[in-house]
């Protein structure tokens, strides 16, 4: 017992002193840190935070200097480079970390991300294809692969799009099932545009298997059969669309009146058109009904009906022209019908707006509800600007 008392007297100020030592070398490390930080950086970030970009840059150019291997200021330096447009500095910064044997893996990806950023941004796009493609698996991936789909749509490369959004789907990022179809469309579009039938075919069941329920592989399709003379199942492709995409039909009415009259199936199309436009009016619907049904009195019946229901400017145009044609004057419906849309339209133009922000008001303000400018309203409506 006399033993173990003995060495525990000897140890506590051992570990005392020890503490003590432990202590006093932190605080010494933190404070040779302190000093080494350059200054720059802080008046860097006072100098971003106070949008003074141009003097920012200056600073950091002077902390990057006194610290070179610091890989946030290199970051930093490279971002305010990109969003300033000097997109030839900003690779350089980049490319110059990623030089750098010793950076971690992290940080290597995080400057390939911001070096296929620079290239992206600059309009290189085979270097930035290249740089986002080298982020392949890392935690930079989906990312990248968005941005490489974007970039595949500017430069129309569809089926390297398509290849792209297969891989984000396997990768669970979310359903691209709707741009495959697009994709599949727009090389169909090519293909017909060089006479290459068979391959222009072959694109559009692609786009139907990638999205049955998308509304231009359909309109697509009709549109190909009616050219090649086969309108019944023209018909056949324009009616799924009516029931698929109610909406997206008014994009095909007059294709399936002119592909109807080529059946002589004016009546059962004229009336599935008619029934269409009374749950769904549009200007498309009348001038396909108009196709199969030119009485100059049917006619202006159906714009009355429709100037009632709505007053569009289309419409009072047509009837104004049909009126002019057919030498009938005109009444006092159809005049009250064009004053309704005229005035519907012309509503919205009956407004001032702010030139500093936009908004919109019926009164003139002298000073902007907005933005609480002054003087920033034209003494003049919409409609006289």
């Amino acid at each position: 017992m006399d033993f173990e008392l003995q060495w525990l007297l000897l140890g506590l100020p051992l570990a005392f002193a020890l503490g003590w030592l432990a202590s006093h070398i932190d605080l010494r490390q933190w404070k040779r840190e302190q000093r080494e930080t350059p200054q720059a950086y802080f008046k860097g970030l006072v100098l971003l935070l106070n949008e003074q970009q141009d003097k920012a840059i200056d600073a950091f150019i002077e902390a990057v200097q006194q610290d070179p291997n610091s890989t946030d200021l290199h970051f930093a330096l490279g971002n305010l480079f990109r969003r300033r447009g000097e997109y030839e500095r900003a690779v350089r910064v980049h490319e110059h970390l990623l030089k750098r044997a010793d950076l971690p893996v992290a940080l290597r990806e995080r400057a390939q991300d911001a070096l296929a950023q620079d290239f992206m941004k600059a309009g290189l796009f085979d270097r930035a294809e290249q740089a986002y493609r080298a982020l392949e698996g890392s935690r930079f991936d989906t990312d990248a692969r968005l941005a490489l789909l974007s970039l595949h749509e500017r430069s129309r490369d569809w089926r390297a799009a398509i290849e792209v959004a297969h891989k984000l789907e396997h990768s669970g990022t979310a359903s691209f099932a709707s741009r495959i179809a697009h994709y599949w469309c727009e090389i169909a579009d090519e293909a017909d545009a060089r006479h290459q039938g068979d391959a222009a075919a072959d694109a559009l069941q692609q786009a139907r298997r990638a999205a049955p329920q998308a509304a231009r592989p359909l309109v697509l399709v009709g549109r190909r059969l009616a050219r090649l003379g086969e309108h019944a199942q023209a018909m056949q492709a324009f009616g799924e669309l009516l029931v698929a995409h109610p909406a997206s039909f008014n994009l095909v009415a007059c294709d399936l009146a002119t592909s109807a009259l080529a059946c002589g199936q004016q009546a059962v199309v004229r009336e599935q058109l008619e029934s269409h436009h009374r749950r769904n009016p549009s200007t498309d619907l009348l001038a396909a009904i108009a196709l199969l049904d030119a009485d100059p009195g049917h006619q202006r019946a159906r714009l009355r009906a429709h100037l009632r229901e709505q007053p569009t400017l289309s419409a009072a145009q047509q009837l104004l022209a049909l009126g002019a044609a057919s030498g009938v004057t005109l009444d006092a419906a159809d005049a009250q019908s064009l004053h309704d849309a005229v005035g519907r339209v012309a509503r919205p133009l009956h407004r001032y707006r702010c030139a500093a922000c936009g908004f919109d008001a019926q009164h003139y303000f002298w000073q902007c509800p907005g933005c609480m400018a002054w003087d920033s309203y034209p003494p003049q409506r919409l409609e006289d600007l």
